[in-house]
């Protein structure tokens, strides 16, 4: 599929902040926000962040990498940051991470790469705006995004 004149966009231009509150029904015996529930919340902000960018309905393809790093426990808050790392013709990789920030000190707390594809009115994927990286962080992000796709679509072919 060939690029029409589609423009590009900045990594700014989608990038998405959402905080959520962890409260009871979140966690597990131990006060911890369960991982099911991270998952969906990194879903969302991805969701969001590609919908940003593509100014379509997007669907999930993939999440890959997806790791916790340290919990997060019950009234603590979890702020989720997602961000394009690299746009192809009708897919996109999406970075998620997470961090806590009850106590005002910044701690990693989950990390995932999703992959979102970019649908028409009629359910089809369509072409979507390039990326245009700015900083030397996107560059290397955006170089590091191809070699995950290729893996990506190396192992989905292996199944097949």
């Amino acid at each position: 599929m060939k690029r029409a004149a589609v423009p590009s966009k900045t990594v700014q231009e989608s990038t998405t902040k959402m905080v959520q509150i962890v409260l009871p029904n979140d966690t597990n015996p131990l006060g911890d926000l369960l991982g099911g529930q991270v998952m969906h919340w990194i879903d969302i902000a991805g969701a969001i962040t590609a919908f940003r960018h593509c100014r379509s309905a997007v669907v999930t393809a993939s999440m890959d990498s997806l790791q916790f790093l340290q919990p997060i426990k019950m009234g603590e808050m979890a702020v989720l940051e997602a961000w394009v790392n690299r746009a192809f013709t009708t897919s996109l990789e999406v970075d998620v991470s997470s961090e806590n920030l009850h106590t005002g000190k910044q701690k990693k707390t989950s990390a995932a790469y999703l992959t979102f594809v970019a649908l028409d009115e009629s359910g089809r994927p369509h072409q979507i705006p390039k990326l245009k990286p700015a900083t030397a962080l996107e560059k290397r992000r955006y170089r590091e995004a191809l070699q995950r796709r290729k893996a990506r679509l190396a192992a989905r072919h292996a199944q097949s």
